[in-house]
């Protein structure tokens, strides 16, 4: 069974990475993994670092491997409304273009600001945040 298809955008500070039609959107918010279809209801969702997966129309089966736009996407923002996915993001990094020699630095550095910050401190919030980043794309690139 075809699915409908609706138009999605993924932005980060440097410009868009990606925009198109997709059958789904799937993605991870701060209260569990989402997948968004056509015609969903309007949302607004903070985000995760995960892999987004965008499964293009066309894709037979969303599940199977089919066209699908993967992605190492930081934290930010989803907004669904008029039929259209907008996503905020940090970082989208596509798999093959993850420097994974860079980021065991950036995460060894991360865990050491983390540890000599105060707690509760804002610093180490986003020491945190940074962790859990590098982690997160660590993992995308090791399931590549």
């Amino acid at each position: 069974m075809a699915r409908s298809s609706f138009p999605a955008e993924v932005l980060t500070p440097e410009g868009q990475v990606w925009e198109g039609e997709v059958e789904m959107v799937s993605t991870r918010t701060l209260t569990g993994s989402i997948g968004v279809l056509a015609n969903h209801a309007p949302l607004m969702a903070m985000l995760e670092p995960t892999e987004l997966r965008l499964y293009k129309s066309g894709s037979d089966n969303p599940g199977a491997g089919g066209d699908v736009e993967r992605f190492a996407q930081g934290e930010g923002y989803l907004q669904v409304v008029d039929n259209s996915a907008l996503l905020i993001v940090e970082d989208a990094i596509r798999p093959e273009d993850i420097d994974r020699s860079a980021l065991e630095s950036r995460l060894k550095e991360a865990e050491q600001a983390r540890d000599s910050a105060d707690e509760d401190s804002e610093e180490r919030r986003r020491a945190e945040r940074d962790v859990a980043r590098a982690q997160a794309f660590l993992e995308i690139d090791s399931g590549s």
